[in-house]
């Protein structure tokens, strides 16, 4: 996807600072490049916070006025109006101008990328023509075709007359901005390996000297994330220092800057995030956030109705309103500081609309003229900002037509001699290379830092431990279910992870629909532990937000089948960042998710939710299912210290038909609690990632049963009753659904030679699937069977039974197995 005809996001980049955090769609080249420039000092870095004097002032909160945003965590007042702000009110200029608005002519001279801004634009000098470091237009000048070298191309004058070939040129000055950050985009376009950000990975914007955060889809699946990190710069606003003692990486002003499409604008994900970052708003919360639409009239070949953007936005209640025409860089320029300026100084979310032309059709072979007519095409050609942006220059005197074109000219073909360049760079070679920042793993320093952790917890943060618990640890309550286990973890989380944030639907001062974040909120305030609105969507994309910004989020789902309505969330975003950013982002997090089957009371397809396929898929995704409370706890800490040591997503999926269970054989006998670790038995016993845990009953000589979750009480259950008919089992409970801990279930299927898997989700797409994979890749030459779900809906009451594993038909597949 080219940039054509959204230059004008360079204005964007030059009302901003190279330290506000940005996500850019992918037609935001000349932004990318702008933005370069600023950092090394070749165009001005933004404009200053105007104080009360200045333009800030024009632009009045209409509804606190005279905020200028330090009280951050006020609440509104109740009785204060907000209907001007709910109505997307403060509209500074008109409806941004349609494809026959044309500004321009078509004939105009294009000007180059990296020209100095107009009149009136921050860095204009009045009195001298703009300059380009390291060129002057005489460095163009024509020279007599004879002397051409063939094949180099021919130069056109004002007139559109071709008059004479221009000699290939030297490579740009290394100092020149503007060619270093031409170079990383063709990098990305050819997967060279050697480019900034993805190292041949993906195509995208993205640098982390440039405060860019890459993006890897062309819709709106980043703004979620930048209401998360607006969240998340206020918290560090207010505190002036990461959670882990580092300095906060953008500065206290910073706002987010995130751009996208117009067609984008009905995407379920943008909804999610305008509706999110408006809520905030309305709460009092402050979020920074200046979201970006570059209005082009397309989605492809789709059209967007005349109007519905401008009204869409408009409409989005808490949310700021301006709009400019996106070819004109002297008024976007104009607008997006007015725009950038009201956010830094209310710290509250706006939009900028931009109008802007597609030129070139959508991407690659695109043929536009399939569904456009020549003369909608032609208008939009008129619009192109180059040529707009070089008529202004013309009629202002700060250069001719003729000057412009031989910088234009000269400019193409020192990117031509680049993209040569880039062409022969190494790609990715290897599989190693490919994967190398997927999701590393070091145990090692994982096992450390859990070590680490429980040594605070016995000695200097002993006294604050015994506060938090109110003087009652939980090792000393006697044993306690997965739930309580669960529990007690996080807050011993809360109290070793300052940056860690507990939240989601109902987890605050309901404590969760089962209780499992019970007086977390009372012990560690409203900042840390808080209620998020009902969407699953928004609350990934607020830990993907605070991640990214060096917080620690723990959010919860509230059951595994409100999390496929969202998973892209992690599939797309979070899973990716380190892939596609060489390890220069990361946005660790611990997602908790109640989920699977055999929850009485309480059934149905949402509630008893079977299916972890999706999450299996993701790459470098960690899934633990802890079945155990004396495992639970431990697997907990492994997660958090996988998120803070490697940046590790990983998600927590706790069996919900075991959150209270006590007994295990028999009712009253207690065997299913346990005592919770204290903190000094942390190290010893410590769960690292990809490891099982196996029982033994009976002899264990005779069959493996390999299992998880629900499945390993009833697993246990089954093998009780096969030993009193002298059948010994090993009950493998996996533990961690990825990585599969597959050297254990090599080993332990090896002991016996039998293996019974027994599986609670489906059989199409069902963990089974994997095992018996592992097995057979690893070479195990017994004999083994499936115990699985069926392919189907859990239906309600007992009716789940029909399809769902039970402790029967467990036993009743080993005796099967052990017949043969």
């Amino acid at each position: 996807m080219g940039s054509a005809g959204h230059e004008g996001n360079a204005a964007v980049a030059a009302a901003l600072r190279p330290t506000d955090p940005a996500l850019l769609h992918y037609r935001s080249g000349a932004f990318y490049c702008l933005r370069a420039a600023q950092a090394a000092g070749a165009f001005p870095a933004g404009p200053a916070v105007p104080d009360a004097a200045g333009p800030a002032a024009l632009i009045p909160d209409p509804r606190t006025p005279g905020d200028d945003g330090a009280d951050a965590d006020r609440a509104l007042d109740a009785g204060t109006p907000d209907s001007e702000q709910d109505t997307g009110s403060a509209d500074p200029g008109a409806d941004p101008p349609g494809p026959d608005a044309a500004r321009s002519d078509p004939g105009m001279p294009p000007s180059e990328a990296g020209t100095s801004p107009p009149d009136g634009v921050a860095g204009s000098d009045p009195g001298r023509p703009p300059s380009d470091p390291g060129m002057s237009p005489s460095d163009g000048a024509q020279v007599e075709a004879a002397s051409l070298p063939t094949g180099v191309g021919v130069a056109v004058d004002a007139a559109g007359s071709a008059t004479a070939g221009v000699p290939e040129l030297p490579l740009p000055d290394p100092d020149d901005a503007y060619a270093a950050a031409a170079r990383d985009v063709l990098r990305g376009m050819v997967a060279s390996a050697e480019e900034p950000i993805a190292g041949g990975r993906h195509k995208v914007f993205g640098r982390a000297d440039l405060a860019v955060i890459p993006t890897t889809s062309t819709i709106a699946s980043h703004l979620p994330r930048a209401v998360g990190m607006g969240l998340a710069l206020e918290r560090l606003r207010r505190g002036g220092r990461r959670p882990d003692g580092d300095a906060a990486p953008w500065p206290p002003d910073a706002i987010v800057v995130c751009s996208f499409g117009d067609a984008s604008v009905n995407h379920a994900t943008a909804t999610a995030a305008f509706n999110t970052a408006g809520w905030y708003d309305h709460t009092g919360l402050r979020i920074p956030v200046l979201f970006v639409c570059e209005d082009n009239g397309l989605g492809i070949s789709v059209r967007s109705p005349q109007g519905w953007v401008a009204a869409t936005l408009r409409a989005r209640p808490g949310i700021r309103y301006f709009a400019a025409d996106g070819t004109d860089v002297a008024e976007a320029y104009r607008v997006a500081g007015e725009a950038a300026a009201w956010v830094r100084r209310h710290r509250r979310p706006a939009v900028l609309h931009l109008s802007t032309v597609r030129l070139m059709g959508h991407a690659g072979a695109d043929a536009e003229t399939a569904y456009r007519s020549p003369a909608e095409i032609a208008a939009d050609e008129a619009r192109d900002p180059l040529l707009a942006t070089a008529r202004r220059l013309v009629e202002a005197g700060y250069a001719t037509g003729e000057e412009l074109l031989a910088r234009y000219d000269e400019r193409g073909w020192q990117i031509r001699r680049l993209a040569e360049e880039v062409l022969d760079e190494p790609k990715l070679a290897s599989p190693v290379d490919v994967v190398a920042e997927l999701a590393p793993r070091r145990p090692v320093r994982i096992s450390r830092a859990v070590a680490d952790a429980g040594t605070r917890a016995a000695g200097p943060d002993a006294g604050a431990r015994a506060e938090a618990f109110g003087g009652k640890a939980p090792e000393l309550a006697g044993p306690l279910t997965l739930a309580q286990s669960i529990n007690a973890a996080l807050a011993d989380g809360m109290l070793d992870h300052p940056g860690m944030a507990v939240f989601g639907e109902d987890v605050a001062a309901k404590g969760g629909v089962y209780g499992v974040t019970k007086g977390l909120r009372d012990r560690f305030g409203a900042a840390r532990v808080f209620d998020t609105l009902l969407d699953e969507t928004s609350i990934l994309g607020l830990a993907l937000g605070a991640g990214v910004t060096g917080m620690l989020p723990v959010p919860e789902i509230q059951y595994l089948a409100y999390l496929h309505n969202a998973e892209d969330q992690l599939r797309g975003e979070a899973a990716t960042m380190r892939f596609f950013s060489r390890g220069a982002f990361r946005n660790p997090m611990v997602v908790r998710v109640a989920g699977l089957a055999y929850q009485e009371g309480f059934g149905g397809h949402f509630h008893n939710d079977n299916s972890v396929a999706v999450l299996r898929d993701v790459p470098g995704l960690v899934i633990a299912v802890p079945a155990r409370p004396d495992d639970a706890a431990p697997m907990l800490r492994t997660c958090l210290a996988a998120a803070a040591v490697d940046g590790a997503v990983s998600v927590f999926l706790e069996p919900i038909a075991l959150y209270h269970t006590r007994d295990l054989y028999t009712e009253g006998d207690g065997e299913w609690l346990a005592e919770y670790a204290e903190p000094g038995a942390w190290a010893a016993r410590h769960v690292p990632i990809g490891r099982a845990r196996v029982y033994g009953v009976g002899s264990a000589e005779d069959l493996t049963i390999i299992t998880f979750g629900n499945g390993v009480r009833m697993s246990l259950r089954a093998a009780a009753t096969l030993a009193d008919e002298g059948i010994g089992c090993r009950v493998v409970d996996l533990r961690w659904l990825a990585p599969l801990p597959v050297a254990d279930i090599i080993r332990e299927a090896s002991a016996t030679g039998r293996v019974l898997v027994v599986d609670e989700t489906r059989r199409s797409g069902g963990v089974g699937e994997g095992v018996i994979a592992a097995l057979v890749d690893g070479g195990y030459v017994g004999t083994a069977r499936r115990v699985a779900g069926l392919d189907s809906f859990v239906p309600l009451g007992p009716a789940a039974r029909q399809v769902l594993v039970s402790e029967e038909a467990i036993t009743q597949g080993a005796r099967t197995l052990l017949a043969r």
